[in-house]
C-alpha cells in the first residue's frame, strides 16, 4: 500500500484501487503517458474532477453524432391553420437525446377573396396533406435518415429529392386522371350552324366621317395553369431545414453562418445583413375603400442603416400614420383591422392616397423619403384581373388593360420618386408588358416577381428566372424546398445579376430560421410583412440578434448602394404559331356582354 494511503478511509482506499485499474487498463491500450500522469496525480482531487477530465479528453475521440429518430408533429401557424413540426433527435456520445425542431407552415396561393367552399376545400386539403408528410416522417424519412450525421446537409437533401420523385409522379397521375374525369362529366357543345347574313341595305351609307370607332381590344394570354403542389411535401423541407438546425447546434454554431459555410465551402470573413422590406399598409381587394392595387405598401432604409435603425424607423412610422388616421376622422378614432401580413388594413379610393399619407407622416418626423427610406408597392396584379372584361380593376369600377398598366406604373413612379420597387406588378403571362416595363423604368425602380415567379423547384429545373423579365424575385422556402435547393436557386439569381429577396409566406409560422437563412444566403432584402403579429416581430427580433453578434465579433458587412440591374430584352417571345392558338384559346373562352370601361 502507498505511503499516501496510511490512514486513509476505505472509500478513498477503493477509489485509489479504481484509479490503479484504469491507470493499467489505459497503459495495456497505449494511452498517452500524460493521461497516466493525470491520473496518478490527481488523488487529492474529487471523483468528479477526475470523471470530467477523462470525459474532456475521450470526448475528442467519440463517435460523430448520428440521426437517431426524427418525429413530426401536427401543430398550428401564425393564422391557426394546421402545419407541421419537425423534431430531429440525435445519437450524441452515446445518448439519444433531442436536439432541435423546426416549423415550415404551408404555402398556397388561394386568392383571398376565395368563395366560402374555396376555402372550405382548401383547408381540407391542407389537413390531408399534413396528414400525409407525418405518415412520410414516421414511416420512410426517419428510418431512411438514421444513422446518417446530420451534418451531411448535400448527401440528405439528395435522399430527401430522390425520396419525392415517385410522389411527384403519383399526384400528376392523379391529377390527370381528376381533369379526364371533369371533361368526361361535361356534356358535349353541340355546334349550331351560323346564322343567315342579313341582307344588305339599299340605303347608301355616308362616309362616317366624325363617328368615333370602338377600339378593338388585343385579347389578353390566358391564366397559367397552377403549378401543382405536392401533398405531403411539408415533409421534405421541414426535415431538411430541422436537420440544417441540428447540424449548426452540434457544432456550436448559429445557423446562418452555418449555411453561410454550406454556400461558400468555407467560413466567411463577414456578413451582410438583408434590408429589410417593412410592411406598412395593406388595401388591395379586402380593404374597405375602392383601391385594390396595393395589396402591400412596404418601406426600407437606405443601404448603411442599421436594422435598430431601420425597426425604430417603421415603429416611429406606424404610430404617427396611425395618428393622422385619427385625426381625421370625426369620431377620433377609427376601427383598425390587422391583416396576417402583420399591417394595418385601411380603405383607399385612389392609387395616390396611400403614397401621400406615408409623405405626410415622414414630415411630421423629420424623414426625408427618397434619402432616408425607399417605397416599395406589391401590387398583386394576378388578383385584380376580370377574366370576363380582359382588364385589371385597379379601382372598384376603373379597368386597365395591361399596356395601360404600365403607362400607370410611369405615372405613379415620376410623381413619387421614393417607389424604387414594383412587386408582382403584372400578371405572368404579360411577358411583353414586363419587357416594356423593364425599358421605361428597369433603370429607376426594382421590378421584382413574386407570385409571377415560379416556385424554387420550377426555378431550378428551367434554370432561368428571366421569365417574366424581371430585377429580382421573391424566393420563399416552402414545402418540398430543401436547404440545398435554396444555396442552389440563390446561385442562380446571383448569377443572372438578380437581387434576392428571401420572403415570408401569407400564412406564417412562429419558426425565426428563415431570419438565419437570409443572412447566410446572402440575400439583398428579407420581406417579412409588418410589425403587428408575434409570427412577424420574432423574426424582426432575430434580424436585431444577429446584427448585434456580427457586430460583436467585427464581422458585420455592409450592403452597397441601391444598383438596378439592366434588363436586357433577350427573352424569346412565343413564336407566332404559339401565340396564335394562346389568343384562340382566349377567344374560345371569352364570354359575350363583357363591356370595356
Amino acid at each position: 500500500m502507498s505511503y499516501g494511503l496510511c490512514g486513509a478511509s476505505k472509500e478513498d482506499r477503493d477509489y485509489y484501487e479504481l484509479k490503479q485499474a484504469a491507470a493499467e487498463y489505459y497503459r495495456s491500450r497505449n494511452v498517452p503517458e500524460r493521461l497516466e500522469e493525470a491520473l496518478n496525480s490527481t488523488f487529492f482531487l474529487s471523483p468528479e474532477d477526475v470523471y470530467g477530465h477523462l470525459a474532456n479528453y475521450f470526448a475528442q475521440f467519440s463517435k460523430t453524432p448520428i440521426i437517431c429518430s426524427i418525429r413530426g408533429k401536427k401543430v398550428l401557424d401564425g393564422t391557426g391553420k394546421a402545419t407541421v413540426e419537425v423534431e430531429v433527435l440525435c445519437t450524441v456520445k452515446n445518448t439519444d437525446k433531442s436536439i432541435c425542431s423546426s416549423v415550415l407552415s404551408a404555402h398556397s396561393e388561394l386568392p383571398y377573396l376565395a368563395s366560402s367552399d374555396a376555402l372550405e376545400a382548401s383547408e381540407e386539403e391542407r389537413i390531408k396533406s399534413v396528414d400525409i408528410a407525418l405518415e412520410w416522417i414516421k414511416d420512410s424519412l426517419s428510418p431512411l435518415l438514421k444513422g446518417m450525421p446530420p451534418n451531411e446537409q448535400c448527401n440528405i437533401d439528395k435522399l430527401l429529392s430522390e425520396y419525392l420523385k415517385p410522389k411527384i409522379e403519383e399526384e400528376n397521375e392523379r391529377t390527370r386522371i381528376e381533369k379526364e374525369e371533369r371533361e368526361a362529366a361535361v356534356p358535349p357543345v353541340i355546334s349550331l350552324p351560323p346564322p343567315a347574313a342579313p341582307p344588305k341595305s339599299a340605303k347608301k351609307k355616308g362616309s362616317g366621317k366624325g363617328k368615333k370607332t370602338a377600339a378593338v381590344e388585343k385579347p389578353i394570354p390566358p391564366e397559367d395553369p397552377p403549378e401543382t403542389t405536392i401533398r405531403g411535401s411539408l415533409a421534405i423541407g421541414g426535415v431538411s431545414l430541422a436537420l440544417a438546425k441540428a447540424s449548426a447546434i452540434i457544432n456550436n454554431t448559429p445557423l446562418y453562418l452555418h449555411i453561410a459555410s454550406l454556400k461558400q465551402d468555407q467560413l466567411p470573413t463577414e456578413l451582410a445583413m438583408p434590408i429589410p422590406m417593412i410592411t406598412l399598409l395593406s388595401y388591395g381587394k379586402s380593404s374597405p375603400g375602392k383601391l385594390n392595387l396595393m395589396k402591400e405598401v412596404l418601406v426600407f432604409p437606405k443601404p448603411g442603416l442599421t436594422m435598430q435603425q431601420s425597426v425604430d424607423m417603421a415603429v416611429a412610422l406606424q404610430k404617427q400614420i396611425v395618428k393622422q388616421i385619427d385625426s381625421a376622422s370625426k369620431t377620433g378614432s377609427v376601427m383598425k383591422n390587422v391583416s396576417p401580413l402583420g399591417c394595418l388594413v385601411l380603405g383607399c379610393d385612389r392609387v395616390d392616397q396611400p403614397l401621400d399619407l406615408i409623405s405626410e407622416a415622414c414630415e411630421h418626423l423629420g424623414l426625408e423619403l427618397g434619402t432616408n427610406l425607399h417605397l416599395a408597392i406589391n401590387c398583386a396584379a394576378h388578383e385584380l384581373m376580370d377574366y370576363n372584361k380582359g382588364k385589371y380593376e385597379v379601382v372598384t369600377g376603373t379597368f386597365k388593360s395591361p399596356d395601360e398598366m404600365v403607362d400607370m406604373y410611369v405615372d405613379v413612379i415620376s410623381r413619387h420618386p421614393a417607389v424604387v420597387a414594383l412587386i408582382d406588378p403584372l400578371r405572368k403571362e404579360d411577358a411583353l408588358q414586363w419587357q416594356s416595363m423593364g425599358t421605361t423604368l428597369g433603370s429607376r425602380c426594382y421590378l421584382i416577381a413574386d407570385v409571377a415567379s415560379k416556385s424554387v423547384s420550377n426555378l431550378l429545373i428551367n434554370r432561368t428566372v428571366k421569365i417574366p423579365m424581371s430585377s429580382g424575385i421573391v424566393i420563399k422556402n416552402s414545402n418540398e424546398t430543401t436547404v440545398s435547393d435554396l444555396m442552389e436557386v440563390f446561385r442562380l439569381v446571383e448569377g443572372e445579376k438578380h437581387v434576392t429577396v428571401l420572403g415570408c409566406k401569407y400564412e406564417e409560422s412562429i419558426d425565426d430560421s428563415l431570419v438565419d437563412l437570409a443572412v447566410g444566403l446572402g440575400a439583398r432584402f428579407i420581406k417579412l410583412g409588418g410589425l403587428l403579429r408575434g409570427e412577424r416581430t420574432t423574426k424582426y427580433n432575430r434580424l436585431l440578434a444577429i446584427e448585434e453578434g456580427l457586430t460583436q465579433n467585427g464581422t458585420l458587412g455592409k450592403q452597397p448602394e441601391h444598383e438596378f440591374p439592366v434588363l436586357c430584352n433577350d427573352i424569346q417571345s412565343p413564336t407566332s404559331q404559339e401565340e396564335e392558338q394562346r389568343l384562340k384559346c382566349v377567344q374560345t373562352e371569352e364570354k359575350p356582354g363583357g363591356a370595356h370601361i
